[in-house]
């Protein structure tokens, strides 16, 4: 788990009145179910962002919580929904008239139609259109011929969500407005450099993860292709890092986990239970700054 607070962060928490708070939340498969634990801290504190940024799954928990939706509201229907294996079968079964397989795009590799998907297992909570939410949301896509993100702000806002976890290789491309869309994380792991000037403190949180091992064995080929499109994430992260970080970030330890292991919802909330204290604990240091200062 990492922690971190950019220097001078203290220099743009506000000397007066509660300071306007902003989150990002990262891609990740099923490691952003981690994302629940940081909404549940910033439920407890107190604190309502004024705006709110996602990508890939980090899109999908964002708009719950730009929804209205509270964290613990989050966890119980994570819990019932993708982290119940009946559930699951059960809400795929539902999707079409004709067969799961037909409602789906089929089960090879690369064809499964993430927006009927979505349909299957979305919160009511979440509207239709970005409109309709009660916290501002921009979520991140990728261009694929374009060759660049898209930052997404109006308009259909279930299709944005589709566009931005269509992980390639894993699910269909989205269309919107004539573009061929696909995983936001693939430009933008965490768009929190998009926050920046609509707040005073900006938390980004890192769920991409990275490839573990005891450095002797192969991947398989399915790990391989995850495990590289981690290596290239953390590398764009990196590089964010060094040109303008977030003033908080936050990296839950669930390395562990797989990009589909969301039938272990119980066990990755478990595990990043410890980043609630450390973002508790990351707030009230820049608050302390700013009130030494």
């Amino acid at each position: 788990m990492t922690t971190r607070i950019s220097p001078g962060a203290e220099h743009v928490v506000p000397s007066n009145g509660a300071p306007r708070v902003a989150v990002a939340f990262g891609g990740g498969g099923a490691r952003g179910i981690a994302h629940i634990a940081v909404i549940e801290a910033l439920d407890e504190m107190g604190i309502r962002p004024v705006a709110i940024a996602g990508s890939s799954i980090g899109a999908i928990f964002g708009t719950g919580m730009a929804a209205g939706m509270s964290g613990a509201e989050i966890r119980d229907y994570t819990l019932e929904t993708v982290g119940n294996r009946n559930a699951v079968f059960n809400r795929l079964w539902s999707l079409g008239p004709a067969s799961m397989r037909d409602g789906i795009g089929g089960f090879r590799l690369g064809h499964f139609n993430l927006e009927r998907i979505l349909e299957a297992f979305l919160s009511p909570a979440i509207p239709q259109s970005f409109g309709e939410l009660s916290i501002p949301m921009k979520i991140a896509v990728t261009d694929y011929y374009g060759q660049t993100e898209a930052i997404l702000e109006t308009g259909d806002l279930r299709l944005a969500i589709a566009a931005s976890a269509a992980i390639p290789g894993l699910f269909m491309p989205v269309r919107i407005n004539g573009r061929i869309m696909v995983d936001g994380g693939i430009f933008n792991p965490i768009p929190w450099e998009h926050l920046m000037e609509d707040c005073d403190i900006v938390i980004g949180v890192d769920v991409v993860g990275a490839p573990e091992g005891d450095g002797t064995h192969p991947p398989s080929r399915f790990d391989s292709m995850f495990g590289a499109s981690q290596l290239m994430m953390q590398s764009a992260i990196a590089l964010k890092m060094k040109l303008h970080p977030p003033h908080i970030f936050l990296r839950p330890s669930v390395n562990r986990f797989r990009v589909l292991d969301f039938l272990k919802a119980r066990e990755i909330l478990e595990e990043s239970q410890p980043i609630k204290d450390e973002l508790k604990r990351s707030f009230e240091k820049l608050m302390a700054r700013r009130d030494r200062d």
